[in-house]
């Protein structure tokens, strides 16, 4: 428990690993091999409480744990693999001394496994590598071993064999984590310094805060204060995680991980990467903290009830401290009233984030077409960033535009290169160089824009793959790009969640894609239903979703048939009026703005 401890006796340690290399599984057998969890309770991903977590088999949010083994104290930091998740990883990384690098012994190494060994070695952890799954007939760690001495540049007996589901290799990886992760090197007697590396609502007790001390102590009921926002509160609760809830303790002591319920009721008092002092004797200088992070994607998301705006401001307000990579501000559009635009770090983070809305808080929600950031710049020498393909000024006004761009690295079998560099090609990809590993893989080094890889890029990658490979990107700059945007209008009204900014030479193209997939998401109407991409008022794609008809003839039998004609004749006018004087308003289907979100 918290209080009166050595720091000699101390290791903080967390896991990284790519997506499905079997990091929850490790965390299970670490904490049943170390008694943490007895048996009767054990159960599987026991670190992932959302149910989210558990039906797709992926981490999303970073889990805490303590643990006891041979007198020592092992805090461990759960992390997710998904490349969409980085920032989790980061946070995680700024809170230890040591990581895990876990890499999957039949598949080896990942993208992401080497873009989260990079930040790792940024925070100059000390990394112990890891093969797990070593059960499997298709393991292969000789083979493995040999990646991981050319990734690292480590010896091959320094790299350890594990299996999470046996718990082979598990007493031994505890051991290394004593010997090899050195411990917190923090100074006992100076003021308080902790950083809040998560954070997340409480109805009844306010902002709760997990933190790591870095210098001296926070007790219980004294009073804290945040160096970054300027807030003061009570620890009114300290103590450490567990898998079986929150433990309470007098003190939280230099080198420790744990929590702090703040009492704060003011969502922005508490902010990841912020400092938390003692009142009474505050620290001077605050810690690193994270770098600020830059969303990849926007996307506005809007109440489908009108009435449902400030619950989902309420709503966002309150995952926002539990996702802090999340962005968020105020949006109207004419077609779906009040909202949001959200800037996110991916598609699976947008997926995820709607997910959580719709669940956790009971709301219908719309999302519209993603789009990147783009630089505009204005020919009066003004510059600004645009979120959103409505922002985009009048061409007229325009000097140029710029999108981001990424530095992509893909980590594939070698027999799929051709494939993917196809795709990649098609995707406006510059090629840069190719790096062989071991065995027969290669890492492709690409640069592309953005906006080409956020929304079905993965798919098509693990498609073409047969869900081999796997990719990694950055941020790197931003390039002149030739863009304009694209309206679409049903039933000859814009409905500007539809709208969206393309590439010139791709625009009608992407029009009778859009217009083609409204049609068959858009239920038929009494009237004919018009869909209409256009750019700057030109129409460059249309369809048309005919009228649904009723038999007006049925009752008609023999005679001429200029009576069959003539009720037929004032059926179409009927539906002509209907249409002209806004009988004909078109509702659209939830479906029909996701089924937009993917390409073909």
């Amino acid at each position: 428990m918290p209080g009166n401890m050595d720091q000699s006796n101390i290791r903080n340690f967390c896991i990284i690993a790519h997506i499905d290399h079997g990091k929850s599984t490790l965390s299970d057998r670490l904490l049943q091999s170390t008694g943490t969890v007895h048996e009767r309770d054990m159960k599987s991903q026991i670190l992932d409480s959302m149910d989210l977590e558990r039906e797709k088999g992926i981490t999303i949010k970073l889990a805490p744990a303590r643990m006891s083994y041979k007198g020592h104290t092992l805090n461990l930091i759960d992390t997710p693999g998904h490349v969409d998740f980085t920032y989790e990883v980061s946070r995680s990384l700024a809170a230890v001394e040591g990581a895990i690098l876990l890499v999957d012994a039949s598949q080896g190494v990942q993208a992401q496994t080497i873009g989260n060994l990079y930040l790792a070695m940024g925070e100059d952890l000390e990394i112990i590598p890891v093969l797990n799954k070593i059960d499997l007939p298709a393991a292969d760690v000789p083979a493995r071993t040999e990646e991981l001495v050319q990734l690292i540049g480590c010896k091959p007996e320094e790299i350890l064999a594990v299996s999470g589901k046996t718990g082979e290799g598990v007493p031994e990886l505890l051991d290394a984590i004593i010997e090899r992760v050195p411990p917190p090197t923090g100074d006992t007697n100076a003021p308080a310094r902790a950083l809040i590396f998560d954070s997340f609502y409480d109805d009844y007790r306010g902002v709760m805060a997990y933190i790591r001390v870095m210098d001296g102590e926070i007790k219980k009921r004294s009073k804290i204060h945040m160096m970054v926002t300027g807030f003061d509160g009570d620890a009114l609760e300290v103590g450490a995680m567990t898998p079986g809830g929150l433990v309470a303790a007098e003190t939280l002591e230099t080198g420790q991980i744990g929590y702090i319920v703040t009492g704060l009721k003011e969502i922005v008092g508490c902010r990841v990467g912020d400092t938390v002092t003692n009142f009474s004797n505050q620290a001077t200088e605050f810690l690193p903290g994270y770098k600020e992070v830059k969303p990849m994607v926007y996307a506005g998301i809007f109440p489908e009830e009108g009435d449902d705006f400030h619950k989902l401001r309420e709503s966002i307000e309150r995952l926002k401290l539990n996702d802090s990579s999340l962005i968020f501000e105020s949006e109207h559009s004419p077609a779906l009233g009040y909202g949001f635009r959200c800037g996110l770090l991916g598609m699976l983070h947008l997926e995820i984030l709607k997910e959580r809305l719709e669940r956790e808080f009971g709301l219908s929600l719309v999302v519209t077409v993603p789009s990147v950031a783009y630089e505009v710049y204005i020919r009066d020498g003004s510059h600004k960033t645009i979120k959103s393909p409505l922002e985009l000024p009048d061409p007229s006004f325009l000097e140029k535009v710029e999108e981001p761009w990424v530095k992509i690295d893909i980590v594939t079998p070698s027999s799929y290169i051709g494939a993917i560099m196809q795709l990649l090609q098609e995707r406006r990809g510059n090629y840069m160089t190719t790096e062989y590993l071991s065995g027969d893989r290669a890492i492709l080094h690409y640069e592309i824009p953005l906006s080409m890889i956020i929304v079905d890029f993965y798919d098509k990658l693990k498609s073409i793959s047969a869900g081999y490979a796997s990719l990694n990107y950055e941020l790197i700059n931003y390039r002149e790009a030739d863009v304009v945007r694209m309206d679409m209008s049903v039933a000859d009204e814009p409905v500007d969640a539809f709208s969206t900014l393309v590439y010139r030479d791709e625009a009608e193209k992407a029009g009778r894609r859009i217009a083609k997939l409204l049609k068959e998401a858009i239920p038929r109407q009494n009237f004919v239903i018009k869909l209409q991409a256009t750019i700057g008022g030109k129409i460059i794609a249309s369809e048309r979703i005919s009228a649904m008809r009723k038999d007006v003839t049925a009752g008609l039998y023999g005679g001429d048939v200029t009576r069959k004609r003539k009720l037929l004749d004032k059926q179409k006018k009927g539906k002509a009026r209907m249409a002209l004087y806004g009988k004909g308003k078109v509702n659209i289907p939830t479906d029909a703005y996701l089924k937009v979100l993917k390409r073909e």
